[in-house]
This record gives C-alpha cells, sequence and structure tokens, in this order.
C-alpha cells in the first residue's frame, strides 16, 4: 500500500518545529560575512571557522533527515506487513503530543479497531518542538489523552501497539519502565509491541551532532525493555539511523 506523504513534508516539519535553532544558525552566517569586512584579512580564519562550525553540520542534519523523513519509506510501516493482513485487529497508536501515523495505520490496516492516546503533559515532558508542532497538526479524531503510566484500558486489549518516536520524550527513566509496563499490560498475550526510535550512536551523531544526546542508547532501551518484562523478538534497521523495536509481552531480554 502506497502511504501518502508531501515530498518534502519531514525536512520541512523538523525546520517548522525547530525554527528558532535555524534562525539562530542564519545570524551566526550573516554576522560572520558582515565581519569579513569589519576584520583585518589575517583575522578571516576566525570568521571561515565560525562560517564551517554553523553551515556543515546544519546542512548534514538537515540532509539526513530529508533522507530519513521523506525519501527511506519509513512512513510506510513495513514492519507491520505482516499484521496487516489480518482481520478485526484491536491497534494501538501511542504518541507524545504530535501524531503522524494513525491515518497511516487506519489505511494499513483493513477494519482494524483503532485506539489513539497521547500522554504529553507540557509541565514533565518539556520538548519545545512538540508545544509547536501541537499547534499545527490537530490530533487523530477521538484521541484519548491519558498519563504515560496509567493508559485507560483494560489488560491484554490490543493485538498491535505503536508508539513511534515517543517514548523518549518521556525523560525520566522510571517514568520510561512504567510507561513500558503500561503497554506490557494492555497487550495480548500473543500481540505485539512496536517501538520506533533514533538512537544515541556514532551514525546518528555525524547526523545531528549533540542533538543525539536527546535519544537514548541501544543498551539502555534493552535495559528498559528488561525491566518491564517485555522480550525483544526483533529488531529492524529502516535506515541506519532508525530502529524498530519487535517486542512481545512474557519474558526478559537479554
Amino acid at each position: 500500500m502506497q502511504i501518502e506523504r508531501g515530498e518534502y513534508q519531514g525536512l520541512l516539519n523538523i525546520v517548522r518545529f525547530n525554527w528558532p535553532y535555524y534562525v539562530l544558525a542564519l545570524s551566526a552566517v550573516l554576522i560572520c560575512i558582515g565581519s569579513l569586512a569589519l576584520l583585518e584579512k589575517g583575522d578571516h580564519w576566525v570568521s571561515y571557522l565560525i562560517l564551517v562550525l554553523v553551515i556543515v553540520p546544519t546542512t548534514v542534519s538537515l540532509l539526513a533527515s530529508h533522507y530519513i523523513y521523506d525519501r527511506a519509506g519509513l512512513y510506510q510501516l513495513n514492519w507491520l506487513d505482516e499484521h496487516s493482513v489480518k482481520r478485526n485487529l484491536s491497534v494501538l497508536n501511542v504518541n507524545a503530543g504530535y501524531d503522524e501515523i494513525s491515518n497511516i495505520i487506519n489505511q494499513k490496516f483493513n477494519k482494524a479497531n483503532l485506539k489513539v492516546c497521547d500522554f504529553y503533559e507540557p509541565e514533565r515532558h518539556t520538548e519545545k518542538s512538540i508545544k509547536r508542532a501541537r499547534k499545527v497538526y490537530q490530533p487523530y479524531p477521538e484521541t484519548t489523552r491519558t498519563k504515560s503510566t496509567s493508559l485507560p484500558f483494560p489488560s491484554e486489549n490490543f493485538d498491535v501497539i505503536c508508539v513511534m518516536f515517543a517514548a523518549h520524550e518521556i525523560r525520566d527513566a522510571e517514568e520510561r519502565i512504567r510507561f513500558l509496563q503500561e503497554l506490557r499490560r494492555v497487550c495480548k498475550t500473543n500481540g505485539s509491541l512496536f517501538i520506533t526510535e533514533h538512537l544515541r550512536d556514532s551514525i546518528n551523531f555525524c547526523a545531528y551532532t549533540i542533538g543525539f544526546l536527546h535519544f537514548y542508547s541501544r543498551r539502555t532501551w534493552l535495559r528498559n525493555f528488561s525491566a518491564a518484562k517485555l522480550k525483544l523478538r526483533r529488531e529492524i534497521k529502516s535506515t541506519p539511523f532508525v530502529s524498530t523495536f519487535i517486542l512481545n509481552r512474557h519474558g526478559i531480554s537479554s
């Protein structure tokens, strides 16, 4: 199934939701260019160095984001294909204030019973880009506002649970583990949990420099899964920058 997205939607969203950074970068570039006329030629290297330190990482991060979000087929959600052929599944999508995939899931699954939860609490989840995104995009119809540690569903209720680029917004480790425990609780015994995240690793550092600190390492995720008694069945690298962890509710991952 072909999921329609704008050709530059991901890239434009990155700029739109993080615009203060790009305004600052542009200001630094303009100041450095202007300073070339004021500095002695022997001091021009300072301006050139600053230009390189601003332009190169900014350009690399934008190109990487365009590849990840617009060119690599990430939003085809191919890891769900084995489930999408099934009928009458109960599906839960959990987001942290910004939902890009509920419409896609609704298209991908045939007659699924889709529930959507948003655990965003501005006083606890303080990422400013999410606040900007919420002003632009309306939530999926009938989205339930909830707490990360208390999902309003019975135990063993869902066949498929999706959490895409949301779990890392929970910065407190204890809260994050309790969130994973809640996902385990509402997942059916034979159900599957899909958690998609960037990782704090070398390739994401190359793309985002210090911005990679906003992500968590693979080791941290495995430790959190183990603490929540989730078993890692498979890890899919949809791009070198993004991992989708496929988990089951029984057992402890090694």
